[in-house]
């Protein structure tokens, strides 16, 4: 009897283990309204002398912060952007650094002029991975909210280049 009561209590246990909690995971997502702006800032940055290193669009959920962690070099200039679902009422990005110190804040409210893009530029005292958290609110879309992320860095021929022509 011991035995079939440890048995089931084991099958019991290893059953709510495994059904506990959902992950989360990356999933793609096509907006046309983001792929134009996408383009758009992709043209603009690259005519200001950015490279871009990494692009992803993201199926987020309303509420929800989805990471992204980017390892970053000391002195380089970055640039980020964060375009959010255009129905989402409220758009938000916190970057920390490794040890876990916000660096960055952002907000941006669904009324504002560049609405649903949050842009900064961020140029890190020490090399060492950070990590990006957006999050947008939507109250009629809780799940499949589309999102975009991409990461510039200035090309250090450019900056040179600019900082030349600004000496004359």
């Amino acid at each position: 009897m011991k035995k079939i009561s440890l048995v089931f209590s084991l099958l019991v246990c290893s059953c709510c283990i495994a059904f506990s909690q959902e992950v989360i995971r990356l999933r793609t997502c096509q907006d046309d309204l983001i792929s134009k702006q996408v383009d758009s800032l992709k043209s603009l940055y690259g005519r200001d002398g950015f490279v871009l290193l990494k692009e992803a669009s993201i199926s987020m959920e309303s509420e929800f912060e989805m990471p992204v962690i980017i390892p970053l070099t000391q002195g380089s200039w970055y640039q980020f952007v964060f375009i959010g679902d255009y129905t989402s009422r409220l758009y938000e990005v916190r970057m920390f650094d490794w040890n876990e110190r916000q660096v960055v804040f952002q907000q941006k409210r669904w009324g504002d002029v560049d609405g649903n893009i949050i842009s900064y530029s961020y140029i890190p005292k020490i090399s060492e991975f950070h990590m990006m958290k957006p999050v947008q609110v939507n109250k009629k879309k809780k799940k499949n909210l589309c999102g975009y992320v991409m990461l510039f860095k200035k090309t250090p021929t450019n900056d040179s280049a600019s900082v030349n022509s600004t000496n004359k």
